[in-house]
């Protein structure tokens, strides 16, 4: 089990490396990134977001990244063009840290299959 959280930070940490590169500042924690893959799938571009904008683009994030196990499905976008997500597979019960390695390891396999970051871990 230790083993497996080593490599997840060590993936989780070159990934940020790799942020901070393309963005210009290394994101501060998981939210922040949620925050990037949301306006990364909103696609409307850089622009100031409220504060419900914000919480919104993180669960349009989630849903995203959860998707990609099979728990989340794309209804379509409103009429702003924002995405709705339905919840099709129940989420397994974990505690706050389990969340996060689960999220974490969801984020590391977007960035690599739906952006194609390489995650060379040698960087």
């Amino acid at each position: 089990m230790i083993k497996k959280d080593l490599e997840l930070e060590r993936a989780w940490n070159t990934l940020l490396a790799k942020l901070e590169r393309i963005v210009g500042k290394r994101p501060k924690d998981l939210n922040s990134v949620l925050f990037l893959i949301g306006v990364q799938e909103l696609g409307k571009g850089k622009k100031v977001f409220g504060k419900e904008e914000k919480q919104d683009l993180m669960h349009i994030a989630i849903c995203k990244v959860l998707s990609l196990s099979g728990f989340y499905q794309l209804e379509g976008l409103d009429e702003q063009g924002w995405p709705h997500w339905k919840l099709v597979k129940k989420l397994p019960h974990f505690d706050l840290l389990e969340q996060e390695k689960l999220l974490k390891m969801h984020v590391i396999e977007y960035f690599e299959k739906e952006v194609g970051l390489e995650m060379n871990y040698n960087d």
